[in-house]
């Protein structure tokens, strides 16, 4: 009998030793990718670290609450020094400006709700960050997103997180095949964020403690608006509210300050029944107000879909899966009839109120953790 001398795949699924596998790890200075990066590195990888100058920081230096800012920068450095491995600072601020921010600005003033932290994955972090990777002769590259790659029979697949409060799998629906199989996530499998954070403090990182970001990291508190106001000044034009009858209610102060099913903020009194924003006119600068069932939606047409099933989309008038319309909100069962290989009408089983175009409609198995890809939400005109 012949003796197989092929030696065991190590942790990242390579057949050869740590120390002769080199992995970038993608670095925004959180705890979450400082651990991904510590804990490769004492298991012996050939660890490179990377982190990206996306903007500004100048700016963002006494910014708290967001990725990718001055101090991330400083302790995504200190990470490295600690633990021994090479560091380096990239500056992408000019493709992140193009491919992420100036996009942003646009679709919010066509009425759309923008998701950049898709865009930046999207056309940044796995796209230019990956090829740098592969220029670094890196075997695979690294993150600490709260997502699961699992090898199932025709390659590997994308998967929910173990911890569903920490799932990003929203974010990262267009993770093609091919980045896949690049690509690594080696917190995904972690039941809490908890966890997580007893390894920095195994490791003595000194982002142990540090607060998870909340904001876009261009947007400085959350204010989309004043961000939108200094890239395009003419978005704070003031308009007017009407009814869904084209009926003025009352006027506004530029379409950037609302959002599709705000309630509170749109000074419209004495009225009997609250109303919602259901709709932005950029170009009319109107804000288009109804009752709440103005809100709800059956039928979401999505294109630019990244397909991530083993059978082409096209292959079936239908499909049953489940659909997630808003990062924070669950997955509900929908229909999915394909028009063509990246187009396709979503028809929800109960309705959902507040889809919104410009956001991600992402695509679930029923019957697993496994995703399918998903697609961006628009008019359907």
């Amino acid at each position: 009998m012949a003796l197989d001398n092929t030696p065991p795949l190590n942790s990242l699924g390579f057949a050869k030793p740590p120390a002769e596998t080199r992995v970038v790890v993608a670095m925004s200075g959180g705890v979450d990718s400082s651990v991904v990066a510590a804990m490769l590195a004492d298991e012996g990888y050939d660890v490179v670290g990377v982190t990206l100058q996306l903007y500004d920081h100048g700016a963002a230096l006494a910014k708290k609450g967001a990725c990718c800012a001055g101090v991330d920068i400083h302790d995504a450095r200190r990470v490295a020094e600690e633990m021994g491995f090479p560091h380096y600072v990239l500056d992408y601020e000019n493709i992140f400006q193009d491919a992420v921010i100036n996009e942003f600005a646009d679709s919010y003033l066509a009425g759309a709700t923008p998701v950049p932290c898709i865009r930046c994955n999207e056309r940044v972090k796995f796209k230019d960050l990956l090829e740098t990777a592969k220029d670094l002769d890196a075997d695979c590259m690294a993150t600490g997103h709260y997502i699961q790659r699992k090898m199932g029979a025709n390659g590997p697949e994308l998967h929910s997180a173990a911890d569903s409060n920490r799932d990003q799998s929203y974010f990262l629906f267009s993770t093609t095949e091919e980045q896949l199989e690049y690509l690594r996530f080696p917190l995904g499998h972690l039941p809490s964020k908890d966890e997580t954070r007893k390894l920095a403090s195994k490791y003595g990182l000194v982002v142990a403690d540090k607060p998870d970001s909340q904001d876009i990291c261009f947007v400085p508190n959350g204010n989309y608006a004043s961000v939108i106001e200094k890239l395009r000044p003419e978005a704070a034009d003031p308009g007017q509210i009407v009814d869904l009858e084209g009926n003025v209610l009352g006027e506004h102060k530029g379409v950037i300050h609302y959002t599709i099913g705000q309630r509170r903020g749109l000074g419209i009194g004495g009225l009997a029944d609250p109303l919602y924003v259901v709709k932005l006119d950029a170009d009319k600068k109107q804000v288009v107000v109804g009752p709440k069932t103005a809100l709800a939606t059956r039928t979401i047409p999505v294109r630019e879909i990244n397909w991530l099933h083993d059978a082409p989309m096209t292959s079936r008038e239908e499909w049953h899966l489940s659909v997630r319309v808003r990062s924070t909100r669950p997955p509900r069962e929908a229909i999915l009839r394909p028009i063509s290989e990246t187009e396709a009408t979503v028809e929800l089983l109960s309705p959902e109120e507040g889809v919104s175009p410009g956001q991600a409609c992402v695509f679930y198995d029923t019957e697993s953790t496994r995703i399918f890809g998903g697609g961006w939400i628009w008019r359907g005109y």
